[in-house]
C-alpha cells in the first residue's frame, strides 16, 4: 500500500508551546485537533532540573496533561544549559530524568554555544569545547539507555552580533558525528540556517544536503535572513534577525528545500512567535502546502 505524503507530513508536524505557557489539556487538544502530531514543551530552568524531586514532580504533571491527547512529546532544554561543568552536568542529568519521566522522545540542546574567536581566548574556548564533548559522550549514552535522543541545534544571532560556534550547522553536524551515539543527533533549525547561510554566502539547500543524514529533528519557521538593503516588514522588529515567522511569511526559499524536507523522516517542529501565529488549522494547512509545492509537477506521468 502506498501512503500519501500528506499523511506522512501530518504525522511529522509539531507545534511549540511558548516557554511562558503551561500546556493545559484544552490547549493540547486544540493542537492535536488542528492536525499536529507532536508538541514541544520547554523545561524548567537549570536549578529546578538539578533538584531531582522537583523536576520529577513537574514532569509527572506534564505527562498527566499530555495523557489527555495522543501528541508525541519533545522537550526543549534550558537555553543556557552547557554540558562540561559540574553544575551544568548535574542539571543535564536532571533533564534526562525529566524526559524519561515525562515520556519525551527528544531533548533539544544548544551545543557549541561559545564565541568563535582566535588567540588566547580561542584556546580557552577549545578547552571548554573538549569538556562539553566529554560530558556529552556520557550524557548521550545515558539518554539512549532511557529511550531519549539528544537533538543538538544550530543557532543564529537574534540580532546582528559576533559569530558563535553553534552558528555553523556543519560544526554542529561534526559534533554529532564525533559523538557517534544513538542517543544524539542533529536538530537542523532551517530558520537559523537561513540567517547564518546568508551571512556566510551559503545556500540553504546546500546546507540541508550536507547535514540531512545526521538530522533527527527539524525546527521550522521563517525570517528575513540578514535584512540587507534595509529590508523591512510590517509589524516586526526592524533589527531582529531571528523573527520566528510562519512558513511563507519571510524570505526562506521553500521551493529549494521542500523536496528534501518531504523525503526526510524527522519530525517538523514549528516554532512560531505567538504574536505572528495564524490560527492553528491554517498554520498546519499552509505549512503542508509549502512543503507539497511543486510535487505534482515532479510526479512522473501515470501510464494509460
Amino acid at each position: 500500500m502506498v501512503v500519501m505524503v500528506a499523511e506522512d507530513l501530518t504525522a511529522r508536524l509539531g507545534l511549540n508551546v511558548h516557554r511562558d505557557h503551561w500546556p493545559t489539556a484544552p490547549a493540547l487538544k486544540a493542537i492535536e485537533a488542528a492536525g499536529f502530531a507532536w508538541v514541544q514543551v520547554h523545561t524548567p530552568p537549570r536549578a529546578m532540573l538539578a533538584d531531582r524531586e522537583r523536576g520529577r514532580r513537574h514532569a509527572r504533571a506534564l505527562r498527566g496533561a499530555l495523557d489527555t491527547s495522543d501528541l508525541r512529546l519533545l522537550l526543549h532544554g534550558p537555553d543556557d544549559l552547557s554540558a562540561g561543568t559540574l553544575e551544568h552536568d548535574r542539571a543535564f542529568d536532571g533533564l534526562i530524568d525529566y524526559a524519561a519521566e515525562a515520556g519525551a522522545e527528544f531533548v533539544v540542546y544548544h551545543g557549541l554555544n561559545f564565541p568563535d574567536v582566535d588567540g588566547p581566548a580561542g584556546a580557552r574556548i577549545r578547552a571548554r569545547v573538549a569538556c562539553e564533548h566529554l560530558s556529552l559522550t556520557r550524557l548521550a549514552a545515558r539518554a539512549q539507555d532511557l529511550g531519549v535522543t539528544l537533538a543538538i541545534e544550530n543557532l543564529a544571532p537574534v540580532h546582528p552580533s559576533p559569530p558563535r560556534l553553534c552558528h555553523d550547522p556543519l560544526a554542529v553536524r561534526d559534533l554529532v558525528r564525533e559523538l557517534s551515539s544513538g542517543g544524539a543527533g542533529m536538530l537542523l533549525d532551517i530558520g537559523h540556517a537561513h540567517i547564518t547561510g546568508a551571512l556566510a554566502g551559503t545556500a540553504l539547500a546546500q546546507t540541508l544536503a550536507a547535514v540531512a543524514d545526521d538530522v533527527v529533528l527539524f525546527h521550522v519557521h521563517d525570517n528575513l535572513a540578514t535584512r540587507r538593503h534595509d529590508l523591512g516588514a510590517p509589524a516586526v522588529d526592524p533589527l531582529r534577525l531571528d523573527l520566528h515567522l510562519p512558513p511563507g511569511a519571510g524570505t526562506l526559499p521553500w521551493d529549494t528545500v521542500a523536496e528534501t524536507l518531504r523525503a526526510h523522516r524527522a519530525p517538523l517542529m514549528l516554532e512560531i512567535e505567538p504574536s505572528h501565529r495564524p490560527p492553528l488549522v491554517r498554520l498546519a494547512r499552509e505549512t503542508t502546502g509549502l512543503l507539497e509545492r511543486g510535487r505534482a509537477a515532479s510526479r512522473p506521468p501515470v501510464a494509460a
